[in-house]
């Protein structure tokens, strides 16, 4: 959906809030909001929104293991699987 079939003036807003509220979350597309023909904000519905932020976090946690990767802080993967190994028999010992 392309944002930009979904913009609303802020006097639209205002006077149809409650329609504008349910379009949203029937069809889970958010509206932009502009002032004074530019665009300001972008009204979502909240389960969309929550999926964004998950998205988010998942692409920052890949980043982040991706610059690890480069940086040479990363272990084999039979390494890695025998210290788990390791740490699970222990694990169970009293």
């Amino acid at each position: 959906m392309k944002l930009s079939t979904a913009v609303k003036p802020i006097s639209h807003i205002k006077s149809h809030a409650s329609e504008v509220i349910t379009e949203i979350t029937e069809t889970g597309n958010p509206v932009v909001v502009t002032v004074n023909g530019e665009a300001r904000v972008i009204i979502q519905d909240i389960k969309e929104y929550e999926k964004d932020r998950e998205s988010v976090a998942m692409l920052k946690i890949l980043a982040m293991g991706k610059k690890n990767m480069l940086e040479g802080m990363h272990k084999q993967i039979h390494q890695a699987f025998g210290e788990l190994k390791k740490k699970i028999r222990f694990a169970g010992k009293p």
